[in-house]
């Protein structure tokens, strides 16, 4: 790709006596789908290594917690480079650093999968996270430079299908491809994509004037980098993601360990914050643009949009953890039964694209977490009888309503939102949802373990060696085994089983009660935003978009 393609003359639409509107050379809706592909595959990529854990840590000799790392070190490369994305991209260009992602992560994934050891595969999966940090925010703008602010909804709406429906996929495809081919596979399986995706790319997506311009002045003023806002950057997100990944494993402030990287990451981002503010003042480029937060729609889309994430990645993980480790379900099974979510997600996305542009956009995000609120109040109803229909059909009511939420929440946060500074509320939204996911996943697996303990003495307390339903079990099932089976079992040993029997039973019927109460903080978390939606601005029509 050459400079000229980065800087040749875009074709321009001027009305009478108005501001002049870009547009691209291409469709606008081919641009669109030509940027999610790339994404979608990013996206699928976070969730589909999930499954095949096991899998990775037997075919390298690793044990199940070293193997974790290969999710925690994609995370902590996706944090870091997720709100330096628009910095990066104020140098480079925003199409040459998109197409650098794209070309950094196919070739990181196909090292993932020829990867011969442990180590390897993680120093890989930190490139391919550095490479897949920077697809979704650049997406974001394209979207937003792309189309005018009335059609954003519509925009985004295929994005949406992208970043919803990819997790839902995910596990199912990473169950298929681990249980009937290679681990390998769910790696190699990018290259082709990514290909595809450059190819496009180069000759469809091209960069706005504003875009052009901002890159002339830098290169004419030289590369005067924020080194020390990166690095504090880098220490302060990736400790972040550390702690949040490791904390359950090792007993949260427990650990030394845990107890730095929490310290080193409310230090570094402390700093960074001023040391960011400074740079605002001094009239130098910032790698986090946080006079974003003075707006108050963008404030308040950023919470929403990170509680979209805790819920949305958090029910993600439980769904088929639950399935998995009490009712007995394979890993494609698992990813199976959450599924039908995520196609209705894609069926009901282009409604509410649609619908972006008719209505107050608050109107859609209240609905759509009112919805989730209900839908998880509905799915503290699983027991260990529960079917998988009943399973499924909940989880569509859940993502019925999650479809409600990203479009709209996204068209908000760029109301009012100068081109300019597209790039930057792109790079912090997604961190929102990517951090939330992240501060979910932690939540969820923290308050099943410590719930599970709970409940575990609570039920232990009504279960004695005299308390009499006990009792009358033990007996029954000494004399059952000793009459059937003669000699093999002593009365005494029947007895003993029993009691074996009965505490799986109290454990399973405790772990049982843990993921409702997990269920039910989700629940609250979704029905507490609703009165937050309605401090935002009213955006009907798109017309609260940012101006071109």
């Amino acid at each position: 790709m050459s400079a000229a393609t980065q800087t040749s003359p875009m074709p321009m639409r001027a009305a009478a006596g108005a501001t002049t509107v870009w547009k691209p050379r291409a469709n606008r809706w081919v641009v669109a789908l030509t940027v999610t592909l790339a994404t979608f595959m990013e996206v699928l990529d976070t969730s589909i290594a999930n499954v095949a854990l096991p899998h990775i840590a037997g075919g390298l000799g690793a044990s199940a917690d070293e193997a974790t790392w290969v999710l925690t070190s994609y995370l902590v490369a996706n944090a870091v480079i997720l709100p330096a994305s628009a910095y990066l991209t104020t140098f480079i260009g925003r199409k040459r650093f998109y197409m650098i992602c794209v070309l950094l992560f196919g070739v990181s994934s196909a090292l993932c999968g020829l990867a011969p050891s442990l180590p390897l595969l993680i120093f890989f999966r930190i490139l391919q996270g550095a490479g897949g940090g920077g697809l979704a925010p650049s997406e974001q703008a394209i979207l937003a430079d792309t189309f005018e602010p009335k059609d954003r909804g519509k925009a985004f709406a295929i994005y949406g299908i992208a970043v919803v429906c990819a997790p839902a996929i995910g596990p199912t495809l990473g169950g298929y491809i681990t249980d009937n081919f290679d681990w390998r596979w769910i790696f190699f399986i990018n290259v082709p994509i990514s290909i595809f995706s450059l190819f496009l790319t180069n000759r469809i997506v091209e960069d706005p004037p504003h875009i052009v311009k901002e890159v002339k002045e830098m290169q004419k003023r030289g590369l005067n980098l924020d080194y020390v806002g990166f690095v504090l950057l880098a220490l302060g997100f990736g400790s972040l993601e550390f702690f949040l990944d490791k904390g359950q494993e090792d007993d949260w402030f427990g650990s030394r360990l845990i107890t730095f990287f929490i310290v080193l990451c409310i230090a570094s981002l402390t700093t960074m914050v001023f040391w960011e503010l400074r740079q605002i003042r001094l009239g130098r480029k910032p790698i986090l643009d946080l006079t974003l937060f003075k707006r108050r729609n963008f404030a308040v889309s950023f919470s929403l949009m990170f509680v979209l994430g805790f819920c949305l990645f958090g029910s993600t993980v439980l769904i088929p953890q639950f399935v998995q480790s009490m009712l007995g379900y394979t890993a494609e099974q698992a990813g199976l039964v959450i599924s039908p979510g995520g196609f209705g997600i894609l069926l009901l996305m282009p409604l509410v694209g649609f619908l972006v542009s008719k209505v107050d956009a608050r109107i859609l995000v209240a609905y759509g977490f009112f919805s989730c609120s209900v839908a998880l109040f509905c799915m503290m109803r699983i027991n260990l009888e529960v079917s998988y229909g009943y399973i499924a059909m909940l989880r569509v009511f859940q993502a019925s309503g999650l479809a409600f939420l990203f479009v709209p929440i996204s068209t908000i946060s760029y109301a009012g939102i100068p081109p300019g500074k597209n790039n930057d509320v792109s790079g912090l939204t997604n961190l929102a949802r990517n951090i939330g996911g992240s501060v979910g996943t932690a939540f969820l697996v923290t308050m099943l373990a410590r719930r599970a303990q709970y409940h575990q003495s609570r039920l232990g307390d009504h279960l004695t060696a005299t308390t009499p339903g006990l009792q009358n079990e033990m007996a029954t099932m000494g004399r059952y085994l000793h009459d059937k089976t003669g000699t093999a079992y002593s009365f005494t040993q029947g007895r003993g089983m029993a009691q074996g029997t009965a505490m799986r039973q109290l454990v399973m019927h405790a772990t049982m009660l843990s993921y409702i109460d997990v269920i039910l903080c989700f629940a609250i978390a979704m029905g507490i935003m609703i009165p937050m939606v309605f401090l935002m601005g009213k955006v009907k029509g798109g017309r609260g978009g940012g101006g071109h």
